[in-house]
Order: structure tokens, then sequence, then C-alpha cells
């Protein structure tokens, strides 16, 4: 309830702000609303979808299986992380977003052997990467596309480069996931590390790092199909395919051996455990409604994967066909404010298509799939009220430009205050502010809806590709969900584990830091080149450290190594 009632505080400060500080019409500010609305019936619909197909999934059985599969590949727990959280994690993002993949991955970590607390932070720490492109490029076809497309500046910008304002958009998607594809290469080596850190017998970083190679190979064979995807095919896909290309690539080495230590870590005995580590989640092994073979328990999501292609490419008729039914507002309220939609070629409504497509693929009951409507209806009823005034709060905030007072839109004149204070300096910071969006608005999408705009209003002032800033905005709003409150209390929650959020959040910064930090040198650099700079000398702060890291690590993975062949 304190969320809600802080989510409409917003809405009507900044409804007071434009219409008696800025002077903006009261039409306009109705427009502004109503055409948020939309925009959140649209991102509900498709949390609803997701949602759905994921509980159809766990009532069918399918999960079951799923979950299964990944506790049969390594008894190395570092290994396991990386493939359920790193891989699967990032494929959940892709399909689902809006934190389900925590929520997810969690308890099925607490359910394999893990501490609730070692399972909620290995698991948010995988909210970056991989949530650029989440729920099926959401934070970029909604929050960016949102967050952009009233300024005539931008349009101005798109035509000038002879693309459309279409085109422009998803050639930031392709830039966020090369900026994406550097950073999050580390984040499985991150992830592991805090792991043995934090939660290994010896509280040993060398233990987590001495997996470096593996752990590399891993974020290789996610970034590497994902940032092509993101260039190649759009924003849709980069997480869904990057999570199911790594998983095809990494379990099989991984059952081989490929890469991975001869000497097998784990947590110490469960007497052992810190009890702030421990959550309630009590782990049954209920016997799944029936049995569904590993085949068929991927099927849905490649279903969702093949039908979201062939309606996305341009080049195919079938995205048209679902086209056809289109609602087009035009002038509303006797504003220029306009909007469209059309609900069938929405993600969300193919993912709940292929939820029903489960129904009778496996066999469900009717009363198996009612529960998995009533749990989805639930979730989006709960994610409902902040949508529904954070997402018009950013439409009026973007949409101030129209007033009586003289002054610019309110995303301008803070670039303009902003960019006058940092100046060139301005890109290695941008990733940061991306990120408190995120952690202030619980979402990617929502932060780049609300900062996008202000992003390439500063770009602009000081003379840089403000298409590579945008991206900067996104890269940090994707990194900010791994401190964002929403996702550390649904994952905590997920886990079993609750009154310890702080705790939590104090240690899933030290990756936000480092993501941060990193993508704003690497942006830096892509804007102004290799030299005596600001940029450089944060990315070379960042592979002095890494080549560190892994040095520290070979020798550790040594030392193991000579201690297991002497036992």
């Amino acid at each position: 309830m304190a969320s809600e009632a802080s989510d409409a505080l917003a809405f009507i400060v900044t409804v007071a702000v434009s219409m008696f500080v800025w002077g903006v019409p009261g039409n306009q500010v109705a427009a502004a609303s109503v055409r948020g609305i939309t925009t959140a019936l649209e991102v509900l619909i498709i949390v609803f979808g997701a949602i759905l197909l994921l509980n159809a999934l766990k009532e069918s059985g399918a999960i079951s299986t799923i979950r299964q599969g990944f506790t049969d590949i390594s008894p190395d727990r570092r290994v396991q992380a990386i493939i359920i959280c790193w891989l699967f994690g990032s494929f959940i993002e892709g399909a689902s977003g809006w934190g389900t993949p925590a929520a997810i991955v969690a308890p099925l970590l607490v359910a394999i052997g893990f501490p609730a607390m070692a399972s909620v932070v290995v698991a948010l720490i995988i909210q970056s990467t991989p949530v650029s492109f989440g729920a099926v490029g959401t934070p970029i076809l909604i929050g960016v596309e949102s967050g952009l497309g009233e300024s005539a500046l931008v349009h101005e910008t798109a035509a000038s480069l002879g693309v459309t304002y279409d085109a422009y958009v998803r050639s930031i998607g392709g830039e966020v996931a090369i900026i994406h594809g550097i950073v999050g290469l580390f984040i499985p080596l991150i992830m592991v590390t805090m792991l043995t850190t934090f939660f290994g017998k010896n509280k040993s970083i060398t233990e987590g790092l001495a997996v470096w190679p593996f752990a590399i190979f891993a974020g290789l064979a996610f970034t590497v199909p994902y940032a092509l995807v993101a260039n190649i095919l759009g924003p849709e896909f980069p997480s869904l395919f990057g999570g199911l290309i790594g998983l095809a690539i990494v379990i099989p080495a991984a059952k081989k051996g490929f890469l991975i230590p001869k000497t097998t870590w784990d947590f110490d005995s469960k007497n052992n455990w810190d009890p702030e580590w421990v959550g309630r989640l009590k782990v049954e092994n209920v016997k799944p409604p029936r049995k569904i073979s590993p085949a068929m328990a991927w099927m849905p999501y490649v279903i969702v994967g093949v039908i979201l292609v062939l309606t996305r490419v341009n080049a195919l008729p079938f995205g048209d066909w679902l086209k056809v039914v289109k609602i087009n507002v035009t002038e509303l309220f006797g504003t220029s404010i306009s909007f469209s939609s059309t609900p069938l070629h929405l993600p969300g409504t193919i993912l709940i298509f292929v939820s029903i497509i489960v129904y009778f693929m496996h066999q469900m009951k009717p009363q198996e799939y009612k529960t998995a409507v009533k749990e989805s209806f639930g979730t989006v009823v709960s994610a409902a009220p902040a949508l529904l005034f954070a997402v018009p709060m950013v439409q009026v905030f973007l949409n101030s430009g129209v007033n009586s007072s003289g002054y610019e839109s309110m995303p301008i004149v803070l670039a303009e205050s902003v960019s006058a204070l940092l100046g060139d300096n301005w890109p290695a910071v941008a990733p940061a502010i991306g990120a408190l969006g995120a952690f202030v608005a619980g979402s990617n999408t929502i932060s780049n809806m609300m900062f996008s705009l202000f992003q390439f209003g500063v770009a602009d002032n000081i003379g840089v590709t403000a298409s590579t800033v945008v991206a900067l905005q996104a890269v940090g709003g994707a990194a900010g969900n791994m401190i964002c409150v929403h996702n550390v209390v649904a994952a905590s929650a997920a886990a079993g584990l609750l009154g310890k959020e702080g705790l939590i959040i104090r240690k899933t910064i030290i990756p936000t830091v480092f993501y941060v930090f990193f993508a704003g040198g690497v942006g830096f650099i892509f804007l102004n080149g290799i030299g005596f700079n600001l940029g450089t000398i944060m990315v070379a702060i960042v592979l002095i450290g890494i080549i560190f890291a892994f040095m520290k690590g070979s020798k550790k993975r040594k030392e193991l190594d000579q201690t297991n062949r002497a036992a």
C-alpha cells in the first residue's frame, strides 16, 4: 500500500508542477495521462501473458521436468548457479521480464540445496544484462520508444539519418546489446565470486575466481548470440534466443567437464549456515501431475520464439495479419497527442495464445488451467497500481513542452541544467542515471520512459551521438534491476526469505556499481575514442582488475588441483 501511495503522490505532484509551474493546459495533461494509461494496459497484457504461460507450465508439470534437468548436469554449485541463473534466468527474462527470473530461479536454487539468501543474491545479479530485452523487448520497444516519441528533435534526427523513427529506436537496441555484451560478459564470474565470498565455508573470493575459464565461456555463449540477434532480428529476441543458444552450448560442455575445475565446490553443512541465510521455504518433492518429457516441457517456449520471429520480420506477412485489428486515436482532447494499439500483435497476446496450446499439448485438466489463470491475474492486479500511476506520470512529464510559461519540456530543462554542470563528461555517468531510475521506479521500462528524452537532450547539448547516450541509459536502467526494491522483495518472498532486503541490496549493489562504472567507461570511449580521457581511465581500471582476478583464480585453481591429486 505504501508503494501505491507513493506512486499516486508522484503522479499528483507531477501534474501539479506541469499545470501550475509549467503552465501546461488541462486538456494536454489529461491527454498525456490517458496515453499513459493505454501504454500501462499494454504492459499489463504482456505481464499477464508471460506469467500465465509460466504458471500453465508449472501446473502441467513441465517446470518440474525443467528443474530436474538442471540438477543432473554438474554437482559443482558454481556451475549450477551459472547455468540456472545466467542462462536459464536470461531466457526467462527474455520471455517474461518484470522480475520473473529472480522469482523463478531463487526458489529453484533453494530446491537443489542453496541457502535462501545466496539464491536470492545470485538470482538478482542476472537481473542486468538480459533485462533491456526482457518481456520480448518491452524496455526498448515501449520504454525507449515512448520516452523519445513525443520529441520533434528525435524524429528530425532519425530523418536526417535516412531512417524511420521505428528503425532508429531499433538501432538504439543494437547499441544497447553491444555495450551489454562487453560488460555482461563478466557477470557470471562476478556472480560465482559473490557466492563463494559471502556464502562459502572459507569465505574465499579466489574459490569463485578459480572457475573463471568456464564463467567467461558461459558469458560468451550468451552475449555473442545476444548481440548478433539484437542487431539482426531486433529488440524482441536477444535475451530469449541468447538464453536458449547459451543453454544449448553450455549444458553439453558442462556435462563433459569442459573448463570446469577438477575440485568440486559446495556449501558447508547446513548446520553451519548463518541463520540469516535460511528462509521459510520448505522444499517438498511433490510429484508432478503428469510426466512431461524435456522436449515437450521446452516446446512452448520454442513455439513462442518461432511465432515472435514470424510476426516481427517485416519481409513476412504474418505481422501485418495481426495488425489488422488496430485502435487508433488522434488529437486526443483537442491536443496533438495521439496513440495507436494493435492488440493481436502484442507479445502478451501471443503468450496467452501459447498458454492455451499448452493446455491441449500437455493434456491439462480444466481446474489446472483455471488455477494458472487465477494466480497470473493476482500477480497482474498487484503490479497494476504502480504502472497505472507511474506510466501516466511519465507521459505528463514528457508532454510538458506545450505550455504558457515558455519553458521547454521538463526533460529538456533537466538536460540543459545537467549538461551545463557536467559537460562533456556526462556519458560516463549516464548509466548511473538509468540505474537510479530503475531503483526508484522499480522498472527498466519506466526508467527508460522517464529519462530517455532527458539523456537525448544532454547528448544534443554536448554535441555527441544521442543514440549512444540513450543506449547507456537503457544499459544502466537494466543494471538498476539488481537493487530494485520490487525485484528484491519478489525474489526474497519466492525463496521464503523475509525482512532481509537491506542485507541483500548491500550485496547486489557491488555488481551494480561495477556495471554502471564499466558501461560508462565503454560508452565514453565509443563517443570519444581511446586516448588520455576519463573513459579510457575507467575501462583501464576495470581491465586491470579483471586481469588480476584471472591471475589469482588461475593460481587458486592450480592449488586446488594439486590438493585434489595429493588426496
